[in-house]
């Protein structure tokens, strides 16, 4: 198995106007930090790079890190000696942030993962690939426990799901970590840090829910925690008929998701699974007891581009999306159009057979225009006619609903049609800002014709 040596982030201290592997404030004028209010930092989101306007004024959320920006990381790493230790660790287990990982064997002195196919080895002290899941004093531990690095109130369909309960907010959290190495990640921020990358265990605590909603600052949100009663608690508060596990991987955080969406469940919330697909049938069967929906991305379909552009495998993401068929789990796929990547019309054609053949015609496909990112930013955006094109693709083989994300150029590229070819008719019609600008649809079916249209339309 490849390896690589991590710098680890056990230090507590940083630098002047850093917090230590955490988060940094700053205004854009580079005065000192302004507050926001609890609401409208849950309303407008706490992530990666933000900007909010407050008072005329545009405050910008950045990330300092301490130590090790710009890394490589080999496919198959996992990361020796690198779990925290001493006072970090101890700090992390005081907030709760700590929990013993699901889905792992115990192999005498070493464990092994049993959550993602990446199925990491582990001897004692060392972190998994994802980065969340540390070997440590005979057990394996996830480090992302009730400690989100990011949250939002999103419109469903910027998840993408079209067919899940249309003009709907739902309310996004994320951690940090995933099992994948994507060259193209737009949120390589959050998903390439570690979770003492993006929190900071020192200071008083912080609990974020209803009867906490004072005005945060950035040091509070660095010390915040949110668990799975207090998620759900505002999800309630701000109207939020579903939770998104989203931003990151949600898989590498799964026992975080998981205990979550059992209590929104509980409360009746609807949970919506935003991942990449990476998981193993065991956990993923235990997790869709509870899930709702799930945007899946299929990143391609071809192996070596998976091993080259995401450092994963094909097959896997496969195998989940008829796992989610069968356990009754409405979901929709995505497939980001990269060129010189997973452009190839013959490949999209592969792809699309495979779909209808293995899914049906009813779930959703969604191509998105990919934009120079992370290590790609050389490449040029995904033209408009490749788009276009692949598009005619699915169409023709034979896919109902087929969407073109990310293009604010493509004619109709958020129209969800009438699938009757005698009708054919628009159905709902969308904004490139996801929003609804005219519904042609009548509790689940063609307001022209009657036909049914797939999809979860009411709570």
């Amino acid at each position: 198995m490849d390896q690589e040596q991590d710098p680890q982030v056990n230090d507590l201290s940083a630098p002047d106007g850093q917090v230590a592997g955490g988060w940094h404030w700053r205004h854009a004028s580079g005065a000192p930090s302004r507050r926001l209010s609890r609401r409208q930092a849950l309303k407008y989101g706490v992530s990666g790079l933000a900007c909010v306007s407050l008072g005329g004024a545009a405050v910008y959320y950045g990330m300092s890190y301490a130590r090790g920006l710009g890394q490589r990381v080999a496919a198959a790493a996992v990361f020796k000696n690198g779990a925290p230790k001493g006072k970090l660790w101890e700090l992390w287990k005081q907030r709760g942030w700590v929990q013993e990982a699901r889905h792992y064997l115990n192999l005498g002195e070493n464990v092994q993962c049993q959550l993602c196919p990446n199925e990491c080895l582990l001897e004692p002290e060392d972190r998994g690939r994802c980065r969340n899941r540390v070997y440590k004093d005979g057990a394996l531990y996830t480090m992302a426990y009730g400690n989100p690095c990011a949250l939002h109130i999103d419109p469903v369909e910027k998840k993408p799901l079209f067919h899940f309960l249309p003009g709907s907010e739902t309310y996004s959290i994320a951690t940090s970590g995933c099992g994948f190495r994507c060259l193209n990640c737009q949120n390589w921020d959050i998903s390439q840090r570690k979770p003492e990358e993006t929190k900071d265990p020192r200071g008083e605590s912080v609990r974020l829910n209803p009867t906490y909603l004072h005005s945060v600052s950035r040091e509070d949100f660095d010390r915040l925690s949110m668990f799975p009663e207090d998620v759900v608690a505002l999800a309630e508060y701000y109207g939020c008929p579903s939770i998104a596990y989203t931003y990151s991987e949600p898989t590498s955080w799964y026992e975080y998701m998981i205990d979550t969406a059992k209590v929104a469940r509980g409360k009746g919330i609807k949970n919506v699974w935003v991942t990449c697909g990476y998981i193993r049938e065991e956990p993923l069967v235990d997790l869709c007891r509870y899930l709702d929906a799930a945007h899946v991305d299929l990143k391609g379909f071809n192996e070596e581009i998976y091993r080259t552009l995401n450092s994963g495998k094909l097959e896997p993401i496969l195998s989940a999306l008829k796992v989610l068929k069968r356990e009754g789990v409405w979901f929709e796929v995505v497939n980001l159009i990269v060129p010189t990547y997973t452009d190839k019309p013959d490949t999209i054609r592969r792809m699309c057979d495979w779909l209808l053949a293995n899914l049906g015609p009813d779930y959703p496909l969604h191509f998105s225009r990919f934009h120079p990112q992370h290590k790609l930013t050389h490449l040029p955006p995904t033209p408009v006619e490749i788009l276009s094109e692949a598009r005619s693709i699915a169409r023709a083989a034979g896919l109902r609903y087929v969407y073109i994300g990310n293009c604010t150029e493509a004619e109709e590229a958020g129209t969800t049609f009438c699938p009757n070819p005698a009708c054919g008719k628009p159905v709902i019609e969308r904004s490139s800002t996801y929003s609804i600008r005219k519904v042609n649809f009548d509790r689940g079916k063609c307001a022209a014709c009657a036909t049914a249209i797939a999809g979860v339309w009411s709570p």
